[in-house]
């Protein structure tokens, strides 16, 4: 028997040391498990979720604190604990893990060794479908030896195929065009291998479909590479995860249900392990093809599906008075709750990155307002020296927390020293980088950098008015022995400047160049040479006498020294990372603070962000989903945070179907009007300018009633790349708030009454779409409801289980697409019935009264007052020019269509042509 007939086979576990550990038996059962996850209406990001459970301590087993206890010293306070349920077939569970251990294998065959054409196949449910790099699937080969055939990955968000034909060098190819991930995850993708095109060529053509026994649909354009080619008979495993072990890439992640291997296009299948048939817990099995495939240690083929993992956070325990009974209530959370406490923010871009290359000293000047030197975050560097300076006075420079500004304006001149410790190697080069802002255009030479160094020249004076930059060189008697002029102009000067010396050993000279750059635009460059030894540099500092009062006013910071001549440590960082997508900075954020992230969708499909701020790292993910619109939250069977693209949400098939007139929705469920519509919006771009949009007709717009319902505003401040970018937000945010149809706010299911729909709902996740079927249309307007899930709370025991879902309509995320036969269909507001109908109409007749005639391609759906109608054909126009003679009636339009009178008699009719 099934659930819930049988019990729902509820496991609940804890991660103790590094083991998971059943805890089912200690899970009381007198109070459901609660679980509660998601976003709040119209929000872009999830409050951290929560899973309530008892659990039964009479021995004093989960209380940390116990020295008696089984498990003490090896859990406390985050410990993971995860529920999981077995239902649904089998799947070979893969982690995104490198080398040898993700996934499955099987030896090398003869009927592996495909040299000619390959058909390669392979079915998963993936969380890593789009990460930035590379993500093996499946493959057969080996670094070691050059054993190399053939691999197939995901490369940013394409399919990536590579092959050799010597085993040692290869040939590859990516598809032309991004993987459509759909919502639920789960794809087929394949790639055939043509190695002799008939034109002196090789072509490579990549596929996707729903399952791998599915209709196909090519992916881009076949990638055509010149000269026929083979691929290398070699003898490695083939494998479904990591194909290559060596190459490191990370494997799959989340759930793999078939691979299949064809030895030619379409040809005979050589290799097809199918995850899905396999008994829970094999370790090994013979696929179609009779080949014997292992699973590797990484992985395991199961059929329970983790329904969350969480962290506890603490485990208070309770006991009844007798001492008969005892227990530990256990509120579980996402890892949003501990990433949200006591979290600092972020440092600024440079201070962040700059460390991260070990310059020989770095002295970021990103001191409080009260401070008298600069420390340094590289270990062995003394503090800089600056005074009289403003400090924290220049908060223009969005890659750093506010910096200083030089003082001479008193009798004492600001003076800068910072020592530069020795390197642990002798240098041929070296260079000094620094940014400034110079506000003031000076018109006589003054000394902005002095770099101190023990070479010929020893002391690198820095010199700068407003037509021309100096470079003076003196030797260690002071003397002026090196002097280079160089034409410059007032692009130095009231923008923030990127500064970079350097010095290089050539054979008996000393090569030198000076590099200027404005902060995310233009750059300069000068070079000369000198007579001598480079040395190394000792100091940094301003003139011997101290800054100019000329120089009043003047931002500097981020000084930093290296035993190189260049150092991309401040690439990208001095703008702070203005102008990457959304996707890419939630991506690189999480890897620099070691926190787990998957993307659902594209990275490249998002939007490009503004400057990175200092702030708290979930304050900087949630700015991005703003700035993109999609939603922000946790990963459900993972500790793991989660981001889904605004473009992944759109046009989505239904991850789940409920029939209401079959009982599948349970009471209560009703329909209300929005009561957040805003029909008038300002979007704001962060340090920038605005764009607005207004609804101005129709049942919703800014009209007075009855026409509208008056005005209603709201606004939004993002962090967007682009003034350009900042109206259509406006108008995206326009379309969600003022979308005319009614709100279903709660879902609820019983599943233990309709078990069938567990699979469906397991696969669930915030932001698809369920469709509700069989609506009563006299209370609805419509028969059909399609909404978007934004959260979810369930109860679980072992023979009930009840799950509500939070919703939103999901009609605004249908959306145009060009060339598209059914989503290329746009809204005809200028057409109107030209005669009426009732329900048993199968015909419209329709009247155009503006704009481009109704064209017909393939079946769509239509919405005319409040009933959805499906357009199974569009018949040509009707025209008739009464050219004719007729009596008792009008007879037959010249296109076709007979005449029907609605009034009088026949006789009443008649035509008299010309």
């Amino acid at each position: 028997m099934a659930f819930p007939e049988t019990p729902l086979g509820l496991r609940g576990e804890l991660r103790i040391g590094s083991q998971w550990q059943d805890i089912t038996a200690d899970l009381y059962t007198r109070g459901p498990i609660t679980h509660t996850r998601g976003r709040p209406y119209r929000s872009n990001a999830a409050d951290p979720a929560q899973c309530t459970a008892t659990i039964r301590n009479l021995a004093g087993k989960y209380v940390p604190r116990n020295p008696e206890g089984e498990w003490f010293g090896l859990f406390g306070r985050g410990t993971p604990f995860r529920i999981s349920i077995a239902a649904g077939p089998s799947y070979l569970a893969t982690t995104d893990g490198t080398g040898s251990t993700n996934g499955a294998r099987t030896p090398d065959a003869a009927a592996l060794d495909i040299v000619g054409d390959l058909d390669a196949r392979f079915e998963a449910t993936l969380d890593n479908w789009g990460a930035a790099g590379s993500v093996e699937l499946c493959g057969k080969g080996a670094i070691t030896g050059n054993q190399r055939s053939w691999l197939l990955m995901m490369r940013d968000g394409r399919l990536h195929f590579e092959w050799s034909a010597d085993g040692a060098s290869t040939i590859q190819a990516d598809s032309t065009v991004l993987l459509p991930i759909p919502a639920s995850r789960r794809i087929a993708v394949r790639v055939t291998l043509d190695v002799n095109n008939g034109a002196s060529g090789n072509t490579t053509t990549f596929y996707y479909a729903d399952t791998i026994g599915g209709t196909w649909t090519q992916l881009g354009a076949p990638v055509v590479n010149s000269g026929t080619t083979s691929i290398f008979n070699g003898t490695a495993v083939l494998a479904a995860g990591n194909g290559w072990p060596e190459l490191a890439f990370p494997g799959p992640s989340g759930k793999v249900h078939a691979f299949e291997l064809r030895n030619g296009i379409g040809g005979a299948v050589v290799a097809s392990p199918d995850f899905t048939v396999q008994t829970p817990g094999a370790t090994s099995f013979v696929d179609g093809a009779g080949l014997t495939w292992t699973v590797l240690s990484g992985s395991e083929i199961t059929n329970r599906l983790t329904r969350l993992e969480y962290e506890v956070p603490e485990w208070p325990p309770e006991w009844s008075a007798s001492e008969q009974d005892a227990w530990t209530s256990i509120t579980a959370a996402g890892i949003l709750r501990r990433l949200g406490q006591g979290a600092k923010p972020l440092a600024s871009t440079l201070r962040r990155r700059i460390p991260s290359y070990k310059p020989l000293a770095y002295w970021p000047m990103e001191e409080g307002k009260n401070a008298e030197q600069a420390c340094s975050p590289v270990a062995g560097v003394r503090p800089l020296q600056l005074g009289p300076a403003n400090w924290a006075a220049a908060d223009s420079l969005a890659s750093s927390n506010a910096l200083p500004t030089i003082d001479s304006s008193t009798s004492t001149a600001c003076d800068m020293y910072g020592r530069v410790p020795p390197p642990h190697t002798t240098v041929t080069r070296w260079s000094v980088e620094w940014v400034y802002r110079l506000d003031t255009v000076n018109t006589t030479l003054r000394t902005l950098m002095r770099i101190v160094s023990v070479g010929t020249i020893r002391e690198w004076f820095i010199q700068q008015r407003n037509d021309m930059t100096r470079i003076l060189g003196k030797d260690d008697d002071g003397k002026t022995v090196y002097t280079q002029d160089i034409g410059t102009g007032a692009d130095l000067y009231k923008q923030w400047i990127r500064v970079r010396f350097a010095a290089i050993q050539n054979g008996g000279t000393v090569d030198w160049n000076i590099t200027w750059t404005d902060v995310g635009g233009d750059a300069g460059f000068f070079s000369g040479s000198v007579a001598g030894n480079v040395g190394r540099p000792t100091g940094v500092a301003s003139p011997p006498d101290g800054y100019s009062s000329d120089l009043n006013g003047m931002s500097l910071g981020h000084i930093s020294v290296w035993t190189t001549d260049s150092t991309p440590a401040f690439d990208k960082a001095i703008d702070a990372w203005t102008g990457e997508t959304a996707g890419a900075r939630m991506v690189r954020l999480c890897q620099e603070q070691g926190v787990p992230l998957t993307i659902v969708g594209n990275i490249a499909d998002t939007a490009p962000v503004g400057p990175q701020s200092p702030a708290p790292l979930l304050d900087l993910l949630r700015e991005c989903a703003e700035a993109d619109g999609g939603i922000f939250g946790e990963v459900q069977d993972r500790r793991e945070l989660m981001y889904r693209t605004r473009a992944n949400l759109y046009n989505q098939e239904p991850a789940l179907t409920l029939d209401y007139a079959a009982g599948q929705v349970a009471p209560p469920f009703k329909p209300v009007e929005d009561d957040t519509v805003r029909n008038s919006w300002e979007v704001r771009r962060a340090g920038g300018s605005s764009g607005t949009a207004v609804l101005d007709e129709g049942p919703l717009s800014v009209l007075d009633p009855p026409d509208g319902i008056g005005l209603y505003e709201d606004s939004a401040s993002l962090n967007l790349f682009e003034d350009e970018q900042a109206e259509p937000m406006a108008n995206w945010l326009l379309h969600l708030s003022t979308w005319d149809e009614a709100r279903y706010p709660s879902v609820t299911v019983l599943l233990h009454k309709a078990p069938e729909l567990i699979p469906a709902v397991l696969a669930l996740r915030e932001g698809d779409k369920i469709r509700i079927v069989n609506l009563p249309k006299r209370f609805t307007g419509s028969g059909t409801a399609e909404l978007l899930v934004d959260s979810l709370a369930e109860t679980l025991l072992p023979r009930a289980w009840t799950i509500t879902f939070n919703c939103s309509p999901a009609g605004p995320w249908t959306v145009g697409v060009t060339d598209d036969p059914v989503l290329g269909i746009v809204d005809s507001g200028a057409t109107t019935l030209a005669e009426a109908v009732d329900t048993d109409d199968t015909v419209l007749l329709i009247n155009v009264a503006d704009g481009l005639p109704w064209l017909w391609e393939t079946n769509f759906d239509i919405w005319v007052a409040g009933e959805t109608m499906t357009v199974t054909a569009v018949m040509g126009d009707v025209g008739d020019d009464f050219n004719r003679s007729y009596v008792g009636g009008w007879g037959t339009a010249d296109t076709g269509e007979a005449w029907t009178f609605i009034g009088g008699s026949a006789s009443d009719y008649s035509v008299q042509g010309v």
